[in-house]
């Protein structure tokens, strides 16, 4: 399949048709013209590049991208909140299906629009994606229109079958989620059964000859110390590991303050990152960590509503995955306009791409680096966002957390968990997460 430029929408301007020649891109990258230059995706390789002349970059990329950008880099699209699992830590309190879910033809708008955006690709994730029953229809006709897709899965449906139909298929990357380098770990977080699941998943995909998929990883205070065995995991089946910092949002709220990593346990993760590079993924989990020193690999800022955001099963836009609150909502995609609108045009999106004021932390000699910290981790703390993120690395945010004591913190908008008492199922993963089940 053909993705290079002229094939998607719009014609490739002259000015980026220069950059591509002066950046020597090979024809099948994908070049989206932006204000600083250009962004490449090659989708052979699922890696991303900033092109710009020498002589246009008076400014940091990081200080473009908090300004925003014509289309996303990638989102996030939660495709359903039906769930197999119950994670303790699901950031989008997932289980249950919303009857309000995006139709078939809904999503196929959306992806013909992702595409005529150069959006390179999209997160998807839930709930457990694969259980809706055009999953895979959407990540053809999404692949078909030059939309690569990434999804996250807990490996309950990926059988042999399916794991070489994945193999076969041109610009789709697979996320197994594990969150614990051993079975009685991984277990405790995500439920009885799922460290037997993701481990047949990830066999099944090697055998496939399915390379580079990646082993994800919320990293606990449980599961920190088993980061050489994670990455022994991942070798062992050819992907590569992506670790992701745990948030205080949907049922993380409630499991946080007992698993988020302890202080000495944070400069042991920041020194195992700075060890391993960029053979490690982390996205922009982890740039809270930089004021202990050199910047890690990734994304050293706040992407939200600047280069990423979420749409839920509904079609409600967040700035962000883990701010699924009333307060980061940003307009839906069956509004007027459609998603275009709500990325480029939102109130929310806009006030959140004007410069941000360091505000309390505006007296710290680190605010360059750690750029005031996580926004989703704050808010669902109960912080102020002009504010110390609740993880900082020189303990201003334990300090602020302490003198806010029990006051009400926020709490997400959306929860479809289930919450009717959970037996431990006859075998792994044979719960139905398409029965809506009615509130008591």
């Amino acid at each position: 399949m053909a993705c290079a430029a002229s094939t998607r929408s719009g014609a490739v301007t002259s000015a980026s048709a220069d950059l591509r020649r002066a950046a020597g891109l090979d024809p099948e990258v994908e070049l989206r013209p932006e204000r600083f230059g250009a962004l490449a995706y090659d989708f052979g390789t699922r890696r991303l590049s900033f092109v710009r002349r020498r002589a246009d970059a008076v400014r940091s990329l990081n200080d473009e991208f908090e300004t925003g950008l014509d289309a996303p880099i990638c989102l996030t699209w939660e495709l359903t909140y039906a769930c197999n699992l119950a994670c303790v830590h699901c950031l989008s309190s997932s289980g249950r299906r919303d009857p309000r879910e995006l139709s078939t033809a809904e999503c196929k708008a959306v992806i013909d629009e992702l595409e005529r955006m150069q959006v390179f690709y999209v997160n998807i994730g839930g709930g457990e994606p694969t259980v809706r029953r055009d999953f895979w229809e959407l990540l053809d006709y999404a692949v078909a229109h030059h939309v690569g897709v990434k999804f996250s899965t807990n490996g309950s449906r990926i059988t042999p079958e399916i794991a070489a139909r994945i193999a076969n298929t041109d610009y789709v990357d697979v996320q197994v989620s594990l969150d614990g380098a051993t079975a009685s770990v991984n277990d405790r977080v995500r439920g009885p059964g799922s460290y037997a699941t993701a481990i047949r998943a990830m066999e099944n995909l090697a055998a496939a000859g399915f390379t580079g998929f990646k082993l994800s990883v919320v990293v606990t205070r449980e599961n920190v110390t088993q980061l050489d065995a994670f990455k022994a995991l991942a070798d062992r089946y050819d992907a590569q590991l992506r670790l992701t910092r745990l948030r205080p949002s949907g049922r993380g709220a409630e499991v946080w303050h007992e698993l988020h990593p302890t202080a000495s346990q944070q400069r042991e993760l920041y020194e195992w990152l700075l060890a391993h590079g960029e053979s490690v993924l982390t996205g922009d989990s982890f740039f809270h960590l930089a004021g202990y020193g050199e910047p890690l690999p990734g994304l050293n800022l706040c992407g939200a509503g600047r280069v990423v955001c979420l749409i839920d099963p509904i079609g409600d836009v967040y700035a962000c995955p883990f701010v699924i609150h009333d307060e980061f909502r940003a307009g839906n995609v069956r509004d007027p306009g459609g998603f275009a609108r709500v990325w480029r045009e939102s109130d929310l999106f806009l006030e959140l791409r004007e410069p941000q004021h360091a505000g309390a932390c505006g007296s710290c000699g680190l605010f360059d680096k750690c750029r005031g910290g996580c926004m989703a981790a704050k808010f669902f703390t109960g912080l102020p966002l002009a504010g110390p993120d609740p993880e900082c690395v020189l303990g201003h945010g334990e300090r602020a957390l302490a003198a806010r004591g029990s006051q009400p913190i926020p709490r997400p908008s959306v929860d479809m968990s289930r919450r009717r008492p959970r037996r431990t199922p006859a075998r792994a993963c044979n719960e139905s997460p398409l029965e809506v089940i009615p509130a008591r």
